[in-house]
């Protein structure tokens, strides 16, 4: 069974991740073959101060 893995910030609405996985799933079956069933994606939400890039926490780089 293939698995996607998408780490992001927290933030997004249930709905929000719905519609990805939903969206994610279904770009993976027309590219790879296989069916929705087969595959399952996992989401990963950290805080921006968990997450650094280019040497500086995204807290410090996106602020709200």
């Amino acid at each position: 069974m293939p698995i996607i893995r998408v780490e992001m910030f927290k933030g997004r609405t249930r709905e929000q991740k719905r519609e990805m996985v939903k969206e994610v799933t279904d770009a993976f079956v027309r590219t790879c073959g296989g069916t929705p069933k087969g595959l399952a994606v996992v989401i990963t939400e950290v805080d921006k101060e968990d997450w650094g890039s280019g040497g500086e926490l995204c807290c410090d780089l996106y602020p709200d």
